[in-house]
């Protein structure tokens, strides 16, 4: 229990290990979880220190199982994961990972290589089987129509001086280049074409229909064959170019129809052949990565554990005969045993004969801090720790703020109904929670919700608790055991009086309701906001100041267990009393008032009679006498009150100059003591003595204004302290009213969405209404979950966590304490990361 309390003892270690067990005795830590290991070479360049060369070795097979891993996911094959740590792989076992590692990566390599080379032939034969079949149909016009369309192109393309020489010479051939361009190059390419060639060429595209596979990254692509017909050699080289520019594909496409139809047989006889290997390519490479799925995860885990593994050895010294490697480590005291276990396992299991040494250190270094946790308190100290990581051996908030977090948090989120929403929620989480937790997620958000489901469903479970208390249920009572309060008016009064009030003198039992609040309060008129207002109000300042005295009284058990009698009189016993005599005397004036005064109209303890306990404190406060009371009422609650007010303010008025100044001054006259001390022994009369006196003087007097600047320091320190502390009692106790505020805004949301959503749909009556009702329901649902569950939850939550961090937590916490970070592979391997020193 005391590290629940408290952080564990800590103590610093001298590790001696011979070099053939080192690895295996921190293979063992590492399983163990337990120790922190300090760099004794911080001055050492990474590259430079003794396993270098096997951390690289580990960073190429991470590489090349990354690889393996990328291709996997590629083919969407499922990666056997049993949930198992293996342990880590000696030494000599690295040659036969990485042989492994190597023989996969290059056959996988080398089928990715056929395969892509594959795939780029089938995709030429692919786009020129397109070719030869589009351009089918322009050589068909051609056969059948040849005449007009050949005239009209050469028309266009031949100007007629050319036609004019060139008809002795018999008829003019035009040349033509086929090909395959992406879709959305077509128009640009076009364009040029026609301003590159002045319009001398002739371009004839057509689709195709279905999508292509680009063999270097696997992407699908559209794309459109072409035929250019031009004349001349000018032109045939100009238009190549511009196809090379665009990235167009030229393929050679034969002019006469019996070479066009041999060759457009010969491509599907290879296009056959091509889908036949590819086939079996796909095949052969699919049972090596389902093969290598099996391992991936167990090779993964063994790779990070060995890089580890190098990483904190290189955070060890060598001894001068080089066969002993010395290492400092923080270690928790109470497994001091465990560890000497741990490692006695992994001398055993390197077969060394030289047993480890785990020396004990003195030291004045502060410790890290190590809260032990599980899964239930894991969630609370995270809060804790968000904060800032406790000073070591330092009172920890966290066991109290089990119970304080969810119950102030559902003073403001009380409702039973939305309180069951969020308990059953939290419920869900926490029975899945094995199933749920394997389904390792990069969901920031549902991360955060499912590693506070503790806290969620405690918070749920408060919440049913204080809407029982407020007897609010989405906005509507629970009538239980029957109201206490019966209405002396008829109908026509009623429906005829909005802001009727109910009569405590007529209509009142006079014995309140059995468990919570009445449930006449929901349906009351325009007292019912008032009612509330009152009543949550003051239970918030009271639950406010019983947790800051609670946080006060915690910084009492700081100062006893660090033997602090300074700060233990001087600081916690002024603190104690202020907020004692001035807010806790508020408290009890509360619960004066409600056991004294009744609703009822006999003087002088009627309703009428009870003074206001803030005007009450604000007289005590300034000194001023209270306004004389109506007839038949008292001016005070109970006999002396003035003179206990006045003695209360004067007191508290007087613990502020005890803390501003009793800490500093005591400080200052145990170090003038100190050196006093600590002067030479009178009656010295040699020279040499004397110098040494006079010489020690001066040098005193150094010292003594070295002593002036740290004490000014604790001045100051000391007067932020007191300063933060006075005026923080009055703005962390209004600060509490959030409770209040929080809570009748929520309760205002929910009956607005009751009022003016829920209720149209009950108002419907037949069919219809059951129609409409079942749409508004689930509006209204949606809504309830979406803003009174999540959003004011949320606002809830932030609003506690600040009152536990500022309010509480600065009473007595000061947080300047670093984390303890063991060397514990489940926790490398959870965040997928090899580095020890993470």
């Amino acid at each position: 229990m005391g590290s629940l309390f408290r952080s564990e003892e800590m103590a610093l270690c001298q590790l001696f290990l011979q070099s053939e067990a080192a690895y295996a005795c921190v293979s063992e830590l590492g399983e163990l979880g337990l120790v922190q290991f300090r760099d004794l070479n911080p001055d050492v360049n990474a590259f430079q220190r003794k396993f270098v060369n096997e951390v690289r070795r580990c960073d190429e097979m991470e590489r090349k199982l990354r690889y393996l891993e990328k291709e996997i996911k590629k083919d969407e094959i499922p990666m056997l994961d049993t949930g198992e740590s293996p342990e880590a792989p000696q030494p000599r076992e690295m040659i036969d990972l990485e042989a492994t590692f190597e023989k996969l990566e290059n056959e996988l390599r080398e089928v990715n290589q056929n395969a892509e080379a594959l795939k780029r032939n089938f995709l030429e034969l692919t786009e020129l089987k397109h070719i030869l079949r589009k351009t089918q149909v322009f050589f068909d016009e051609q056969e059948g129509g040849v005449n007009q369309t050949t005239e009209s192109m050469t028309r266009a393309l031949i100007t007629d001086e050319a036609r004019t020489a060139g008809a002795s010479m018999g008829p003019v051939q035009l040349g033509f280049v086929a090909g395959v361009i992406l879709r959305e190059r077509l128009p640009a390419f076009e364009r040029m074409l026609w301003r590159a060639c002045r319009g001398n060429v002739f371009l004839r595209q057509a689709m195709i229909e279905t999508p292509l596979e680009d063999p270097t990254n696997g992407d699908q692509v559209h794309k459109s064959v072409f035929i250019i017909f031009f004349q001349g050699d000018q032109l045939k080289t100009r238009v190549k170019k511009i196809c090379e520019g665009f990235r167009a594909t030229l393929y050679p496409c034969p002019e006469a129809p019996a070479d066009r139809r041999e060759m457009a047989m010969g491509v599907m006889t290879r296009i056959e052949d091509l889908n036949t290997v590819l086939g079996q390519t796909q095949d052969h490479r699919h049972r090596v990565l389902v093969a290598a799925a099996k391992n991936l995860k167990n090779w993964f885990v063994k790779v990070r554990k060995i890089k580890a593994i190098y990483h904190t050895l290189n955070l060890f010294n060598l001894d001068v005969t080089q066969k002993c490697l010395i290492a400092e480590c923080w270690v928790p005291l109470l497994d001091i045993e465990t560890i000497q276990l741990a490692l006695r396992r992994g001398t055993e299991r390197s077969g060394s004969s030289v047993p480890p040494i785990l020396n004990r250190m003195q030291t004045f270094e502060n410790p890290p801090t190590y809260n032990r946790t599980n899964k239930f308190t894991k969630a609370f100290q995270a809060l804790i720790d968000a904060y800032g990581v406790a000073s070591y051996r330092e009172m920890n908030p966290a066991p109290y703020t089990i119970i304080t977090f969810p119950f102030l948090f559902a003073v403001m989120f009380g409702d039973l109904g939305h309180g069951a929403i969020m308990a059953l929620f939290g419920l869900w989480m926490i029975r899945k929670e094995k199933g749920l937790a394997a389904q390792k997620t990069d969901n920031e958000i549902w991360n955060i919700f499912f590693g506070g489901r503790y806290i969620i469903f405690l918070m749920g479970v408060f919440s049913m608790y204080t809407g029982l208390i407020y007897n609010d249920i989405f906005s509507k009572s629970l009538n239980i055991f029957g109201s206490h309060w019966h209405m002396s008016y008829n109908k026509s009064t009623v429906m005829e009086n909005k802001f009727l009030q109910l009569s405590p003198k007529g209509d009142y039992e006079g014995a309140p309701y059995p468990f919570g609040m009445d449930p006449i309060w929901q349906v009351a008129g325009a007292n019912k906001i008032i009612f509330h207002n009152a009543y949550k109000m003051k239970i918030s300042i009271i639950f406010g100041v019983i947790h800051m005295i609670f946080g006060v009284v915690m910084s009492w058990h700081n100062h006893t267990y660090f033997r602090n009698r300074i700060s233990l009189l001087y600081e916690f016993i002024p603190q104690l009393v202020f907020l004692l005599l001035l807010f806790f005397y508020m408290v009890l004036l509360m619960f004066i008032k409600w056991i004294k005064f009744a609703a009822t109209n006999e003087k002088p303890y009627s309703e009428a009679c009870a003074p206001s306990i803030l005007i009450t404190f604000i007289d005590m406060v300034l000194f001023n006498t209270p306004k004389p009371a109506p007839e038949k009422c008292e001016i005070y609650m109970f006999t002396g009150q003035h003179f206990i007010q006045v003695l209360f303010v004067l007191v508290a008025v007087g613990c502020i100059p005890v803390m501003l100044l009793a800490k500093p001054i005591l400080i200052m006259q145990a170090r003038k003591q100190a050196n006093e001390e600590v002067q030479p022994i009178a009656g010295a009369t040699s020279d040499a003595e004397t110098g040494g006196v006079s010489n020690g003087g001066g040098h005193g007097g150094g010292g003594g204004h070295e002593e002036e600047e740290e004490l000014s320091e604790i001045f100051i320190h000391q007067s932020i302290h007191t300063i933060e502390y006075v005026l923080g009692s009055v703005s962390h106790t209004a600060s509490y009213l959030r409770l209040w505020a929080l809570s009748l805004a929520h309760a205002q949301l929910a009956e607005v969405l009751w009022t003016m959503v829920l209720s149209i749909g009950l108002k419907q009556e037949g069919p219809i209404g059951g129609i409409v009702l079942t749409c508004v329901f689930a509006f209204w649902a949606i809504l309830t979950v979406g803003i009174l569950v999540l959003m004011e939850g949320l606002s809830a939550f932030l609003h506690t966590l600040r009152l536990h961090w500022v309010e509480f937590q600065s009473k007595f916490y000061k947080g300047q304490g670093y984390a303890f970070q063991p060397f514990s592979f489940d926790a490398i391997i959870e965040n997928g990361s090899a580095s020890a020193e993470e």
